[in-house]
């Protein structure tokens, strides 16, 4: 009996590996016979897990979907990635999350042996995740937009912009895009006939979806570098192009790429494209970062710069502003 029951958790395990498994590879694995693998796939099947018989030469067996979740089995790495994953999770942008991971975290930490405890604890002692601030996003939301995503349906839409606009989209949906602090939808707004951004706690889903549609080509290749050059400039009333004397990867090093995007010129200067709504925060940021640099537009950063540093010598030497 005993012999039986670990196999079964060897078969789990290997079903649970692989999408699909030839019944010989299972069997040859599990050093028993074809016959035998089934006897053991139904007695799997009486404890719930949906595995289903899959056709072609040989046959074979899958593990799907069922109704409810049944117990996973995890290798040991696996078991650190899930249990840090959950530790950190406070620190997203998903409405509720951080409740939801101390329950599943709980339960893990209860059926950890202790050389993984001793890990995921020693990992979590040396982590610190700082909470972004703002609104989060409802799971329901993000799982009904990727749920479109998949489908390749058209999703419709009320939506708030930056300044407060309420209108209502209708839009092919690519791609869910997080960036560190929001959520994104990159979609195809059929109304604008172009290539849009909207923020998912800003919008209202209606229901039903659309209809499908026919995919078409993306703007680019590499998705993340277009969405991120958009992501610092566009949404902001003043987007700045600098040029930094340091190469491209000492600037990236000093700007994070949700700020800013850095493109190289040469082994010792770099391009610098950064927005914002507020020329002061413009003037602080490209100073502090630590480079000398050429600011090419707008031109009231050059003139704020000017106005920044007038006040800075004033404050550092009061008493030329009193002469």
């Amino acid at each position: 009996m005993l012999e039986t029951s670990a196999r079964l958790l060897r078969l789990l395990a290997l079903l649970q590996a692989r999408r699909a498994w030839p019944g010989k590879d299972l069997a040859d694995r599990l050093g028993v016979s074809p016959r035998t693998v089934r006897r053991d796939i139904d007695k799997l099947r009486l404890l719930g897990y949906p595995v289903h018989a899959v056709g072609g030469v040989g046959g074979g067996y899958e593990l799907a979907a069922g109704a409810s979740l049944p117990p996973l089995l995890l290798d040991d790495e696996e078991a650190v990635a899930v249990a840090v994953g959950l530790r950190t999770a406070a620190g997203g942008a998903v409405t509720g999350m951080a409740e939801t991971s101390v329950r599943a975290l709980a339960k893990l930490d209860g059926v950890l042996p202790s050389r993984l405890r001793h890990q995921v604890n020693t990992l979590s002692s040396a982590l610190i995740t700082v909470p972004m601030p703002g609104p989060t996003v409802a799971p329901c939301t993000l799982t009904a937009i990727a749920a479109t995503v998949r489908d390749k349906e058209r999703l419709r839409f009320d939506y708030v912009s930056y300044g407060g606009t309420e209108s209502v989209r209708d839009t092919e949906p690519y791609r869910l895009v997080h960036n560190g602090r929001r959520w994104y939808l990159f979609a195809w707004d059929t109304r604008k006939e172009d290539w849009r951004r909207f923020r998912v706690d800003r919008m209202t889903l209606r229901i039903p979806t659309g209809p499908r549609f026919t995919p078409r080509p993306l703007p680019a290749e590499d998705l993340t570098d277009y969405f991120a050059k958009g992501l610092a400039t566009d949404p902001y009333r003043y987007r700045a192009v600098l040029t930094m004397h340091g190469s491209a990867a000492e600037v990236a090093g000093e700007v994070p790429p949700t700020l800013g995007v850095v493109e190289p010129v040469d082994d010792d200067t770099c391009l610098l494209r950064i927005g914002s709504d507020s020329l002061d925060h413009l003037a602080v940021w490209v100073a502090a970062f630590g480079f000398e640099f050429e600011v090419h537009e707008p031109v009231e950063l050059i003139d704020h710069l000017r106005t920044l540093t007038g006040r800075l010598r004033r404050a550092a030497w009061p008493e030329e502003a009193l002469r």
